[in-house]
């Protein structure tokens, strides 16, 4: 006896399934009388449907094939093959021989029937003999229907949902109650043959009229017998589904010629879906790369602009605006940049996938001229920082000069206030020789002080030289003070000469020398000089840019401190001269005039100089404290930003060097990889509040105007650089990953393939860089077994893949110069001397894969076309989607065969224009 439930208890995926354990015979259901009568008229009209083939047919199911005869002859017409030949006996073991046959046939097309003998077949058990039936209807009639990857009551259910979507008041979603208003019915007929069935008439609240109407339409039209009952249907609360199933497999069949129409309209969709995917994300290429070029175009001039400012705010305000770029427009460019070439790896991936030819991006706008122009980007950046940086230097260095020149020119120009003057007048003419030889010593004084004065004048032009170099923008002021000192100097210069003369010519006549006053004159001069000079280096303005300056400029105050009680002596001695004046006069007799012959420097004069000076020491040291205060302050945030920076800097090379570790030694499967790099990738990112750390410590050293750092050789320009050389790095491994992804599923390539080619790439990249140069390439090649002299021969398919292998190996050849350069070609297409390791799998992935070709979409046209060379707009809109319709018809040329006709469209050049043979 044979085993039926055994058969339809497989596991699905089983060679020997043709249908889901849900479909089994269910003997139970059979106690339905309704159901029992719907099986037995459409069981015998499927039955006498291809009996009539042989010229025969049944009237009574259990009655007819008790014998086996018309039960062999009937697996015969279904099956197409010959069965043995039948024993012609009346007696009953004759009948259960024919009977066994005949199961014995069905066993060997492996299907198991379970508790269905012969012996009731010949009783005539019609659950039995109906079990039976539905196998054969199973197995000959519906195991062999698929639809798109599905088979048997799903593949034909789905296909019953495809046809009728279209329909109003259709809704398929079983093979019962969706069937009982005959709407269904009708819909497959029309969907086909809509000359046959006026749809738009039928009426939803009319079931047996819909019914009967699709069933006599099948019978007269399409050759299908009658199958089913309109009342029965109706009538039951739920119809059997196998009696439906079996009526609708005969629709299928009936229809399986525009099954392979909608085949190829499918295989067409799957193309131009691909097509039209790749030419959008060309597009978005192009437009990405476009606004990107454009940023960096508008950029580059106002990085180059030097416009000169005339203050250090000025410059601070452009420094703040450069900062402002730095840290809100310039990264959003940075991630535009890496998602431009992040897309157009993915794109060249899946044009290679879809065996398209590569993408050109237009002219100028290759990943290469992006990285250029961006180069020069930041060629231009650094220009422009360090330019502010010294035009800040510049302009704090001209203003600190021009505020020395002024106060030097205001002391010289008070000192020289009515020296022409006195230079100038004749009181000699009407002096006494006394008064005459006191005058000469009074000019002798000013000879003294002249000279002393004369290193203040060389340093006011010293300065104005300078400000003239630092292009000083108000050095015409400044050059016009400074020419009229010195022009005030030599014209003194000259009426000092002019003077002294006229007072020699007088002294052989005038003879009265106090020489207490002189003495007094010739001490108290330089001692005056020293006090200005004194006060002037005490008020000097001073800048510094670090602590041993302002330590510098402290010792050298300290010194000058300690000269301060020999000058008070000094002092002390000068007055001790006038008083000396005063005892001799008052001893003598003699009546002073009150004033010094020799000098205008009063005792007075010096005691309010020495006051004034004493004051301004106290005033320097807070001054000069405050410096050292402020520069500890700078030192303290050097050494800040120093200790983040070491610290960023060293996390930026160790994650560099084990980026490129990972990405030699990974393991595991590609999903793996690419969640351990993602995780990875989060880590890294995780750092980025430490870097924004780094960011404020330099914008408090730039604010402080520090422009050294002696703690760390980092730099923030270096450590920007770094950081988003690293995200760009980790990036591009995980879409490397990605695309080997997209390779390893669109090509069908193993694990342990990806595995083996990954082994030989990192064993011939010896420096760890990620590619192999030529001849490193060669060399993995021949390590796979590839060899030239047979590649071609491999490629026709005329090899298996393992034989290739071995007779490689065996041969011992190596590759040709020619067909090595035309790998190198496909791999290297911008001769840039190195293969990458994704080009060197999407080059083994289409070496040893099959590909979709044109021959292929011009083979399903030609079925959509009816076997015709061309294909007209409406069967285009009837078989595809409409976007993809409109598409083909928008780019197909008009046909010029001799067999056109009007509006004909040459689908055959179309279908090679995908793939890069010809221009549409």
């Amino acid at each position: 006896m044979v085993d039926y439930h055994a058969a339809n208890n497989q596991p699905s995926g089983g060679p020997q399934t043709y249908m889901e354990q849900e479909n089994d015979w269910d003997r139970d259901l059979l106690l339905d009388p309704a159901w029992e009568k719907q099986q037995r008229k459409t069981f015998t009209a499927w039955c006498n449907s291809h009996l009539r083939k042989a010229g025969t047919q049944i009237e009574n199911i259990e009655e007819d094939f008790r014998d086996g005869l018309k039960l062999m002859l009937l697996l015969e017409v279904i099956s197409g093959e010959r069965l043995p030949k039948p024993e012609r006996g009346k007696m009953r073991v004759h009948k259960i021989n024919n009977v066994n046959k005949a199961l014995d046939f069905i066993a060997s097309k492996g299907v198991k029937l379970v508790s269905i003998g012969a012996e009731e077949i010949v009783d005539g058990n019609i659950k039995m003999t109906l079990g039976m039936i539905w196998t054969i209807i199973l197995r000959f009639a519906i195991q062999d229907i698929s639809v798109e990857e599905t088979s048997a009551k799903e593949g034909l259910l789905l296909w019953c949902q495809r046809k009728t979507a279209p329909y109003k008041n259709v809704n398929v979603q079983n093979f019962h109650i969706s069937w009982k208003d005959g709407l269904a019915f009708n819909a497959l007929i029309h969907r086909h043959r809509p000359d046959l069935i006026d749809y738009e008439s039928l009426r939803k609240d009319d079931p047996v009229t819909n019914l009967n109407n699709a069933f006599e339409v099948a019978e007269k039209h399409l050759d299908i017998p009658k199958m089913l009952d309109a009342e029965d249907i109706v009538n039951t609360a739920r119809p059997d589904e196998k009696a439906i199933m079996t009526y609708v497999s005969s629709f299928y069949h009936a229809f399986s010629g525009a099954q392979k129409a909608e085949t190829a309209a499918n295989r067409i969709c799957k193309v131009l879906a691909v097509n039209q995917e790749n030419e959008q994300m060309m597009e978005d290429y192009e437009k990405l790369a476009s606004n990107l070029l454009e940023w960096i175009r508008r950029t580059i001039p106002w990085l180059e602009d030097r416009t000169q400012q005339k203050t250090v705010n000025d410059m601070q305000a452009k420094q703040e605006d450069f900062r402002d770029y730095r840290t809100v427009h310039k990264p959003p460019k940075v991630q535009e940049k890496c998602q431009l070439e992040i897309s157009f790896n993915t794109l060249q991936t899946k044009l290679r996938l879809s065996n398209r030819p590569a993408f050109m991006p237009s002219e100028g706008r290759m990943v290469s001229d992006i990285n250029s122009a961006w180069h020069t980007l930041e060629g231009a950046e650094k220009g422009y920082e360090e330019w502010i940086l010294s035009e800040i230097r510049r302009l704090e260095r001209l203003e600190h000069l021009a505020e020395k020149f002024h106060q030097k020119a205001a002391i010289h120009e008070s000192w020289t206030n009515g020296k022409e003057a006195m230079l100038t007048q004749k009181d000699y003419e009407t002096s006494t020789l006394s008064e005459v030889k006191a005058l000469l010593r009074k000019h002798e004084a000013f000879e003294s002080d002249l000279a002393a004065h004369q290193d203040r004048v060389e340093q006011i032009a010293a300065i104005a030289q300078e400000l003239n170099e630092l292009d000083y923008y108000d050095s015409a002021s400044v050059n016009n003070r400074c020419q009229k000192i010195c022009d005030q100097w030599d014209t003194l210069g000259t009426l000092t000469h002019s003077r002294k003369d006229s007072l020699e010519r007088t002294e052989k006549q005038l003879e009265s020398i106090d020489e207490l006053y002189l003495e007094y004159a010739k001490r108290a001069a330089p001692f005056n000089n020293w006090m200005e000079g004194a006060m002037e280096d005490l008020q000097d303005m001073f800048i510094v840019h670090n602590i041993e300056e302002i330590q510098g400029l402290i010792a050298a105050h300290e010194q000058f401190k300690s000269t301060l009680p020999e000058a008070n002596k000094e002092r002390e001695a000068i007055q001790a001269i006038q008083a000396e004046v005063q005892k001799i006069a008052q001893s003598n007799g003699i009546k002073l005039s009150g004033a010094n012959p020799y000098t205008t420097i009063t005792p007075r004069s010096i005691d309010d100089k020495w006051e004034q000076a004493m004051a301004m020491v106290p005033q320097r040291d807070k001054a000069l404290q405050g410096e050292l205060n402020k520069q500890n302050s700078n030192d303290t945030l050097r050494a800040t930003f120093a200790k983040q920076a070491n610290v960023v800097g060293g996390y930026i090379q160790a994650k560099m060097e084990e980026i490129g570790r990972i990405s030699i030694e990974m393991n595991g499967t590609l999903e793996d990889q690419l969640t351990h790099l993602r995780e990875y990738q989060q880590t890294i990112l995780f750092f980025m509040p430490e870097i924004n750390t780094l960011e404020g410590y330099h914008q408090h050293i730039q604010e402080a105007l520090i422009f050294d750092n002696q703690y760390t050789s980092y730099t923030m320009e270096h450590l920007r650089v770094g950081w988003e050389q690293l995200l760009t790095t980790i990036a591009r491994t995980i879409n490397e990953v990605e695309n080997q992804i997209l390779t390893r599923d669109a090509k069908g390539i193993s694990q342990e393939q990806l595995y083996e080619y990954r082994a030989s790439f990192n064993h011939f990249d010896k420096d760890h860089t990620g590619s192999l140069i030529a001849e490193e390439f060669k060399a993995c090649l021949i390590s796979l077994g590839y060899d030239v002299e047979n590649e071609k021969q491999k490629r026709s398919g005329q090899m298996a893949s393992d034989d290739f292998r071995a007779l490689l190996i065996s041969t011992g050849t190596s590759l040709g110069d020619a067909e090595f350069t035309r790998i190198m070609s496909i791999v290297d297409p911008n001769n840039s001397g190195a293969v990458t390791f994704q080009a060197f799998i999407d080059f083994m992935s289409s070496e040893t894969t099959d590909k979709d070709s044109a021959d292929q979409v011009i083979a399903s046209f030609k079925i959509l076309a009816g076997d015709k060379n061309y294909i007209m707009a409406d069967e285009l809109r009837r078989e595809l989607p409409p976007d993809q319709a409109e598409y083909c018809i928008a780019r197909m040329a008009p046909y010029t065969g001799p067999d056109g006709v009007p509006g004909a469209l040459d689908y055959m050049s179309f279908s090679t224009a995908l793939y890069g043979e010809s221009d549409l």
